[in-house]
């Protein structure tokens, strides 16, 4: 058979080409990938040909956010079946490393990720029509689930891993920083996790819109308003969590300043080095904590899609055919019209 594959040759340079796929070996599933999610890290392969150090070194296939339906089965796969609507795992972790022996699977020593130009030679990605996928990274979808909606549980699960660093959010005051589709997915579940209020800062009225929809408690544009954080300063500081997905030097700073002693700040966004105010985490004896990726928060995520607990439809703002990938991917860095944009594949 043979399918379409987006593949990115390096800075700028994506193309739509055709390849063969073989029938799935034998724990394997045959995928026909009906919906996927640009992330900002395809968006910085593709604008920068890498993230930070992580360089794009030989020609990668995109794509890591993705559903699809199985059209066929390997001979040893039970509990999947043809026909079944799945949302794909990206993540596969050795199962057998130090770090996966710890339960710290997200940080495996032979994680193979799809779509991740970390390794060489890079795992390829999931932006394709059909591609076999091992049954362990297959979890089942409700029939009635919107494959748009089901594309959406990874850069959730990043989100639910990311409010798990935090703690106990129950009561919570929460400064969410960046409005973007992990901002936003951030306030969902800080809000599911118990949060009394949830402050959303970006510098796009559209995309505090969206953060609203997903249950931010006030939104603020720092652009238009740029005093209006000051007020949550005095007196130390008013914020217990930061969730900072911005990774912008502003928002960090800003996040430190109205943090309130003992506060936790989350990084969750990435791009390259950020200053921090040393000083400041000093004496307001601020936790401060890295968040990557996700591992049973996955399934987790699938969970919450399939009952409707949360919704994530709000932040799917523009859907493409693969075949204009790049105009996706062009829109999807355009802040002032959209937060997730998604691709469609052959039905």
């Amino acid at each position: 058979m043979q399918t379409r594959v987006c593949r990115l040759y390096g800075q700028n340079d994506l193309r739509i080409e055709t390849e063969t796929v073989a029938r799935p070996a034998k724990n394997d599933v045959l995928v026909r990938v009906g919906a996927g999610g640009v992330c900002g890290s395809d968006m910085h392969y593709y604008f920068d040909g890498g993230i930070g150090l992580i360089r794009v070194r030989e020609p990668i296939i995109l794509g890591h956010e993705a559903a699809g339906t199985i059209l066929d089965t390997g001979s040893d796969v039970s509990g999947l079946i043809p026909g079944q609507k799945v949302a794909i795992n990206p993540s596969r972790p050795c199962g057998t490393c130090q770090y996966c022996a710890e339960k710290l699977h997200q940080h495996c020593l032979n994680m193979r990720f799809f779509g991740s130009a970390m390794p060489m030679p890079h795992m390829q990605g999931l932006f394709r029509d059909l591609i076999n996928v091992p049954a362990s990274q297959c979890i089942p979808l409700n029939p009635e689930i919107n494959l748009n909606d089901a594309a959406c549980a990874e850069p959730l699960a990043v989100c639910l891993h990311a409010v798990s660093r935090a703690g106990d959010l129950h009561g919570k005051k929460v400064l969410v920083t960046g409005a973007g589709p992990i901002g936003s997915l951030c306030v969902a579940a800080a809000k599911r996790a118990g949060a009394a209020k949830i402050v959303v800062t970006d510098l796009k009225d559209f995309a505090l819109d969206i953060a609203r929809q997903m249950g931010a408690t006030d939104t603020i544009n720092v652009a238009s308003d740029a005093d209006a954080m000051t007020t949550y300063e005095a007196n130390k500081g008013h914020f217990d969590v930061c969730l900072e997905c911005s990774a912008a030097p502003a928002a960090l700073g800003s996040a430190i300043s109205t943090l309130r002693p003992q506060g936790i700040l989350v990084q969750v966004g990435v791009a390259g080095e950020l200053p921090v105010s040393f000083n400041a985490l000093v004496a307001k004896e601020i936790t401060i904590t890295g968040s990557f990726r996700f591992h049973h928060e996955f399934a987790q995520a699938v969970e919450l899609i399939n009952t409707g607990a949360i919704n994530v439809k709000p932040i799917i703002t523009e859907t493409f055919d693969m075949a204009d990938a790049q105009k996706a991917i062009e829109i999807a860095r355009d802040r002032n019209k959209s937060v997730k944009v998604q691709l469609s594949f052959a039905s």
